[in-house]
């Protein structure tokens, strides 16, 4: 009695510390997680620059860090910045009234008149979604303003967290092997369940960060491209746009480039407007098809709907880095299922369709 005693007791104190730990350090769980991440991408990197250097693993981990901050960190900043600037800038021209969006509206409707019967169709009124739509970029351009001049006072806050995270980030390149075998060993849930959990969060998180975000900046490059080519105002903002939009299946750029198309063709821009919907249809549509089965492969695909609540659902509660927690989130959550159907539904060993096997969580 005792004995137990003492056990339950030790097992609540040990719940309560760890408790007290997560809380110390929830102000820093933006760059915890990406740094996780990072060093789960970067790992194979770093395997095999330490096949060449096997004596120096400081050296190797800070070598790998180092093309991290080249390959991502630097680029990423940059074009975050630019994009601000390119974003307050129209703000600010809508604000003078050196751009009249109202004008622009106005045009589309007398270019396409059916188009206030085609709302009719479904309940709405025109007149209403355009006033909505003119107090939602106003919105979204004075937030952006207002994040903007809150970034620059808060310079410091993000380079202490910036390097925080890349601080991090070398150690768990340097030492992730023994951080995960010291993990499976204390978590209670079986080695075979922690290797399957481990081995989810590591395939999901590689294919929404490596594989997605490389599909997205694909399709924001080539629509920002053809914004430049043909002569639209602010290529790079909305090349951005169609990247952060690109994340979401079954929208997409086309959200971007579609309303683009149609404003050319209602000012009777006809040739850049057919060009920008091939060059859309063509070229930007058919990337997601093209890389993502080879950068993300389908087996580790979670279904397009899961994806796209999971995504809006991580983007609400997290914040950008949402991208990447919502459908990581999702996977766990059906690995878990999945898991307890195996085991305690289905005890016979019988694997689902959907079920994965047991991996290594750094394997490439």
């Amino acid at each position: 009695m005792q004995e137990k005693l003492e056990r339950y007791s030790f097992i609540l104190s040990l719940l309560l510390v760890t408790l007290a730990f997560a809380l110390l350090l929830k102000p820093f769980f933006t760059p915890v997680f990406w740094a996780c991440a990072i060093a789960l991408i970067f790992f194979p990197v770093y395997r095999r620059l330490l096949q060449r250097l096997p004596r120096w693993p400081n050296l190797t981990a800070l070598l790998t860090l180092l093309l991290c901050i080249v390959v991502v960190v630097i680029p990423v900043l940059l074009v975050a910045s630019s994009f601000i600037n390119e974003g307050v800038t129209i703000f600010q021209k809508v604000q003078s009234g050196e751009i009249d969006l109202s004008q622009q509206i106005e045009q589309v409707r007398s270019a396409f008149p059916g188009i206030n019967a085609f709302f009719e169709r479904f309940g709405l009124d025109f007149d209403q979604l355009q006033e909505r739509l003119m107090n939602g970029l106003m919105s979204a351009g004075s937030f952006l303003a207002r994040n903007a001049l809150a970034l620059g006072q808060n310079t410091l806050n993000f380079f202490v967290m910036l390097g925080l995270m890349l601080y991090l980030t070398f150690f768990l390149i340097r030492d992730g092997e023994k951080l995960v075998a010291l993990l499976i060993r204390a978590l209670p849930l079986g080695d075979e369940r922690e290797h399957l959990l481990l081995a989810k969060f590591a395939e999901v998180t590689r294919a929404t960060i490596k594989g997605n975000l490389v599909v997205a900046a694909t399709q924001g490059t080539l629509g920002g491209l053809i914004f430049w080519i043909l002569g639209l105002p602010a290529p790079l903002l909305w090349g951005v746009m169609m990247t952060l939009l690109s994340l979401l299946p079954a929208v997409g750029a086309a959200i971007i480039w579609f309303p683009a198309a149609l404003y050319l063709y209602a000012t009777g821009d006809l040739v850049k407007a057919s060009v920008l919907m091939v060059y859309g249809v063509t070229v930007i549509g058919l990337v997601d098809n093209l890389l993502r089965p080879i950068l993300v492969g389908r087996d580790t695909k979670l279904p397009d709907y899961i994806v796209l609540f999971s995504t809006v659902g991580g983007l609400i509660m997290f914040g950008i880095s949402g991208f990447a927690i919502g459908p990581l989130l999702a996977a766990l959550f059906m690995a878990f299922w999945e898991i307890f159907m195996r085991e305690f539904v289905n005890p016979s060993g019988i694997h689902g369709p959907g079920t994965p096997a047991p991996e290594e969580v750094h394997g490439e």
